[in-house]
């Protein structure tokens, strides 16, 4: 990794009590000005104060001690590369408290960061602009000079002066609206004290927006605030609101501690969203669900997203990581705790599966790297910050609570959160105090068994042997640490502390035996278990390991992937590990090829939807060779019978997850050229087109992909007709995440040039470029070029915020050409991008794995793929 730049906190002998904070944004020179009053408490003298600020120019300042005369400051100093200003006063500020007022104008920038401006199109087609913020993790320094880091709280009072026509939020209620002395077209919002908090929570919301309110059953007002016109579209994010907050009063037995909360959609997102405390921000896309024009996934993911953010309300909000370092323990909880609260909300999504898939595989592959991280890093320069919003800070993060969960047992996992919460609200904390107040509740040692998983980088690969004696087996386990590139062993190898259960056919969904492996190897006995029983390690897939069994065990567990004893969540993770041990060159390519024969019977969603994500890396992979086509054929014959079952149309008493496999298998046998489908695809498309009969919103993708990925111009143009006429922002992504698909180099680069158009947002701009690099071996060559041929308008756009990690490795991840790693190597140290210096370095190991892998086994693959090639079939 690169040097760290040297870096200081902020001085404590000065700090806030309360920011008394006026704002006056200008919507049409996106300029704003702003007043600070600030109760502050001198705690030696000194006579200067040392405060965060970025891009804003300060006017006037002064300092009044409590019933003293003003002092005015001499002099401001900007310290522009660490972001801080040092106010000079003419004579030391003495011990006490006092005022300290700054009068300063800033920008509203376009950069998705800090106070920033938004724009959107009004009901007329007008431009318009909204002003909204932005600050974690260190950009309220945009918006008004503060102490800017987590640990310094204050309470806020906040007061917008803005156009009377728009819509004013801010993390509290309204206490006062006041017609504006010097404009008629004005008006003063105020809005009551906020708790003690950080300020990257803070928020500021100036737009026009309609709004659907309910009560929650604790009483708290909850609003969901949408696009003017699009009221009925906050709807189902209003229903999970309403449920999830008692769901986490009770389940924290800690009230929600502010009158209301709104949860707002804003046009120009870059993350996901933001849980501001009392005002959450949402893209679009991850709050907004029309009836008619909204998938299962859409409704899945703004679930998901309103658990995570109003999780946050508590853990991160009342209680805040004492500095970034402990920003996995936010993050990682809330990444948890979100799927906890959308099992309440709709147990039919089956979601603790879906985590799996989704959260638990990815945390691994990327923790299998030489270059990962370990979950807790040592944050030094906010510039670090971003780096770590990462898969191993939300999903490793989340996958080791959730198995510490599982450790814990649920009852005394509450205790000690209840303890926790109560301990530390309204202050400050870090990862160990969680573990003081888990291990209390529990009587178990939970900070030495965390911290291996925590401190250390990396999980260990669970090696498993058996013997049988009488009606007994004995089970010998040793751990080593995985590596993507093979196991490391010899003595400098890392040790964890796995907690491991155990379960036998008898039983698949009860744990037959539970221990702590706590060295290198054990040996257990587990009794009573009769030859013919298989026996399955780490049931549920809840512990963060990968296990290799013998041979004869494997052998037994794989009739129960076919005859589906095994839990679905079982036969998914037997499945994905030994597909990375494929990778890792542990075992050949073809073995894992034979398992997913095994599934032509497979009825569960998430298991399918995990094979098919490792499919089409192969598929990816083998673009490099000349035998791509046998990999397709291969995809065709796995998913063609479960397609045949499923049909293109819903059935009655078909739920939720039966949408999701249909898009899902239809997507796939299309992508793979398979003919019936592609045709139905392209009959449907053509009568969606001309208004014959409107594609539901399930189906829209996988017909979208299909049609493009065997297209040619003229399908191109219609896609871009459709996205131009689309109203809804899921529609326009849905459109954008498949335009790559189409074969053509001159289309690839239309598509490309499309993405960098005012048609696309900023913040989606990665998704159009990702999906052409995942499209073809041609799509990635062109978006690689591509990317290096705009480099300075993509960096400026994201002014290398945690998009610009995400753009690289969608871009690059895929190649498989040793000399690729060196070029993309080379490229970065001549275009520097700090905040994503490990996401290169990932990018590069993974390339390097892939040439590796394909060196080691496509000779293997190419003769299996032939062998099972029957008499040719449709």
């Amino acid at each position: 990794m690169p040097e760290r730049r040297p870096f200081v906190r902020l001085p404590a002998d000065v700090y806030p009590v309360n920011y008394g904070l006026c704002l006056k944004p200008d919507l049409i020179d996106f300029t704003f000005e702003g007043k600070l009053e600030a109760v502050v408490e001198v705690t030696q003298a000194t006579n200067q104060i040392v405060m965060n600020c970025a891009d804003i120019d300060i006017i006037t300042a002064s300092f009044a001690p409590q019933g003293g005369e003003e002092l005015m400051a001499t002099g401001f100093n900007y310290q522009n590369e660490d972001e801080k200003v040092t106010l000079s006063f003419p004579s030391a500020l003495q011990k006490g408290a006092g005022t300290l007022k700054v009068d300063f104008v800033g920008e509203l920038n376009d950069k998705m960061k800090g106070f920033y401006r938004s724009k959107y199109s009004n009901a007329a087609g007008e431009s318009r602009y909204a002003a909204v913020t932005q600050f974690e993790a260190t950009d309220a320094r945009r918006a008004f000079p503060c102490w800017d880091e987590p640990a310094i709280k204050a309470t806020f009072d906040i007061t917008l002066i803005v156009p009377k026509d728009r819509v004013a939020l801010s993390n509290m209620n309204v206490i006062e609206r006041n017609p504006y002395l010097e404009d008629e077209n004005l008006v003063e919002v105020k809005f009551a004290t906020t708790p003690i908090m950080s300020t990257y929570l803070v928020a500021f919301v100036i737009g026009e927006y309609d709004f659907v309110e309910a009560q929650s059953s604790d009483g708290i007002t909850v609003r969901v605030y949408t696009p003017v016109g699009k009221s009925e579209q906050g709807k189902f994010a209003l229903e999970v609101a309403t449920k999830t907050l008692p769901f986490y009063n009770d389940y924290f037995n800690v009230p929600y501690p502010l009158p209301k909360i709104d949860l707002i959609a804003i046009a120009d997102f870059a993350a996901g969203a933001m849980e501001n405390w009392g005002l959450v921000t949402y893209r679009e896309t991850a709050l907004l669900i029309d009836p008619k024009n909204s998938c299962s996934s859409s409704r899945q993911w703004v679930a998901l997203v309103v658990g995570h953010e109003l999780a946050h309300q508590w853990f991160g909000n009342l209680v805040t990581m004492e500095w970034w370092t402990h920003l996995w323990l936010n993050e990682g909880f809330a990444s948890w705790i979100e799927y906890l609260c959308v099992d309440h909300c709709f147990p039919e999504y089956d979601i603790w599966t879906q985590f799996v898939s989704a959260d638990y595989t990815r945390a691994l592959d990327l923790d299998a790297l030489d270059s990962s991280h370990p979950i807790e890093v040592n944050v030094g320069h906010p510039s670090e910050v971003d780096e770590i919003f990462d898969a191993i800070s939300y999903s490793k993060g989340a996958s080791v609570i959730r198995m510490l969960h599982d450790y814990t047992g649920d009852e005394d996992f509450r205790k000690g959160m209840n303890a926790y919460l109560l301990k530390f609200q309204h202050k400050n904390a870090c990862t160990e105090d969680l573990w003081d107040c888990l291990e209390q509740a529990s009587g178990k040692p939970i900070a030495e068994v965390m911290s291996s998983w925590t401190k250390q980088m990396g999980f260990p690969i669970i090696e498993v042997e058996e013997e049988q004696q009488g009606d007994d087996r004995i089970v010998k386990l040793s751990q080593k640490k995985f590596c993507a590139s093979g196991p490391h062993s010899g003595e400098d190898c890392p040790s964890w502390m796995v907690p491991i259960s155990i379960c036998t056919s008898e039983d698949p969904t009860c744990s037959k035996l539970k221990v702590l492996l706590d060295r290198a190897e054990t040996t257990i006995t587990l009794s009573g278990v009769p030859t013919e029983q298989w026996i399955k390690i780490n049931p549920g897939t809840v512990g963060f390991y990968r296990i290799q069994y013998s041979s004869s065990m494997l052998e037994r567990l794989l009739p129960g992937v076919r005859n589906l004893s095994l839990q679905p969540v079982d036969r998914l993770g037997l499945q994905n590990d030994l597909f990375s041990l494929s990778r890792a060159g542990m075992i050949s390519t073809v073995q894992v090829l034979t398992l997913m024969e095994a599934f032509v019977n497979e009825p569960n969603y998430t298991v399918w939807s995990d094979l098919s994500c490792n499919l089409g890396v192969l598929s990816s992979l083998l673009s490099h060779t000349d035998f791509h086509e046998d990999i397709q054929e291969f995809i065709r014959d796995l998913f063609t019978p479960i397609g045949l079952e499923l049909g293109w149309d819903c059935k009655p008493g078909e739920g939720h997850l039966d949408a999701l496999l249909r898009s899902l298998v239809l997507g796939k046998l299309g992508k793979a050229g398979h003919k019936p489908t592609l045709e139905e695809a392209r009959r449907r498309f053509r009568d969606h087109v001309e208004g014959k009969q409107v594609l539901p919103a399930d189906l829209r993708s996988p017909v979208y992909l299909t049609v493009l990925k065997h297209g040619d111009s003229a399908t191109l143009e219609k896609m871009m007709e459709l996205h131009k006429l689309a109203d809804m922002q899921e529609e326009r992504n849905r459109i954008e995440r498949v335009l790559g698909a189409i074969s053509a180099p001159d289309l690839i680069q239309k598509v490309l040039t499309f993405a960098l158009s005012e048609e696309v947002r900023p913040q989606d701009t990665v998704l159009v470029i990702g999906g052409v690099a995942d499209s073809s071996k041609q799509g990635r060559k062109a978006a690689w070029k591509f990317v290096k041929d705009n480099w300075e308008e993509l960096y400026n756009r994201y002014q290398g915020g945690f998009l610009i990690s995400r753009l690289i490795k969608l871009t690059v991840n895929g190649f498989a050409i040793d000399k690729m790693a060196a070029e993309i190597k080379s490229f970065f140290e001549s275009h520097p991008a700090p905040s994503a210096e490990r996401t290169v370095e990932q990018c590069c190991e993974n390339i390097l794995l892939n040439a590796a892998w394909l060196k080691r086994d496509a000779d293997d693959i190419s003769q299996y793929l032939l062998k099972r090639k029957g008499p040719p079939t449709g």
